[in-house]
């Protein structure tokens, strides 16, 4: 996963610094290209320094064919008012990843970010959008016709954020993903908060649901179990928690899953007698059961918190 996010975005590689040092008008269409923003060592980052980064791509590449960026740095506190502020010089931009920033660089708890509405007000034909990291980031309820995918990378992901995608309407969305985490780094997301998404009003184009890297993964399952969504999914993932027995029985006991396509819970603390009731289960379902667990001390621990 690191690998492909340093490389590639969106089916396209990610931009070298050579790139424009090579080519005097590089084709925009060819390259996902990235702006850095966040800097650590200034509390009083006022998005100028964001604003030049973007200045300068925008003064060597023809921003009117520009179809993916990606934010790296310590974050993207400043990027989406200022991408929002320069949406008309951006009109085919359809792909953008805020915190484009490896664990080996960056902590994902550290990764800051903000509000990340402005960017899908000022963006209307915008399709794909990732975020990694939850410092700092907020959502609020609305309406987009053209996204398709929506990530939220995180090792704790507040409850707000939650809620606001299940309020949100996003009739074309085909792809959601969001990583719970765990308490100590802000996931205070609960069952409850999901309730809009597990209904699906707001998602009728859903086919593929990651509610990942949770702590409370069982729980996340029992609701899943009965959720009106799922009858219309093709791929659903459960991984990078801590499911145990528990979680897996609930998803068995429920509503049929044996229509999906793929069903990953790779990262989980099953044990091997209930992986093969699972996999009997579900004969004709692609089921990952790769990376077990084993608890330490008694603790269950999700892939991604820190």
């Amino acid at each position: 996963m690191a690998g492909a996010h340093r490389e590639t975005y969106a089916g396209l590689p990610v931009a070298e610094p050579h790139v424009i040092v090579q080519h005097r008008s590089p084709d925009p269409r060819r390259f996902a290209w990235p702006l850095f923003d966040g800097d650590p060592d200034r509390e009083d980052d006022d998005g100028s320094m964001f604003a030049a980064e973007l200045e300068g791509l925008l003064a060597t590449v023809d921003g009117s064919g520009i179809r993916a960026i990606v934010v790296a740095g310590s974050g993207a506190p400043n990027a989406p008012a200022v991408l929002a502020a320069n949406a008309h010089r951006l009109p085919r931009l359809r792909s953008l990843f805020l915190g484009f920033v490896e664990p080996e660089h960056w902590e994902i708890s550290w990764i800051q970010q903000a509000d990340v509405t402005p960017v899908l007000e000022a963006f209307p034909r915008l399709e794909r959008l990732d975020v990694r990291g939850s410092e700092g980031l907020r959502l609020r309820p609305m309406r987009h016709g053209s996204l398709k995918v929506l990530r939220f990378e995180s090792g704790g992901l507040p409850g707000h954020v939650v809620r606001a995608v299940g309020e949100s309407e996003l009739p074309c969305l085909e792809h959601l993903e969001v990583w719970l985490g765990v308490s100590r780094y802000g996931g205070d997301a609960t069952v409850g908060d999901l309730q809009g998404i597990l209904s699906g009003n707001g998602l009728p184009a859903l086919r593929r649901l990651g509610l990942r890297d949770s702590e409370m993964q069982d729980e996340v399952a029992a609701a899943v179990a009965s959720a009106p969504v799922v009858a219309r999914l093709e791929a659903l993932s459960l991984s990078m928690g801590a499911l145990t027995d528990t979680g897996a029985e609930s998803l068995l006991s429920g509503q049929p899953l044996t229509h999906l396509r793929h069903l990953d819970l790779h990262h989980h603390f099953l044990t091997d007698d209930m992986a093969a009731r699972v996999r009997r289960a579900l004969p004709s379902v692609e089921v990952d059961l790769s990376e077990p667990q084993a608890p330490l001390d008694g603790w269950r621990y999700v892939a991604v918190s820190e």
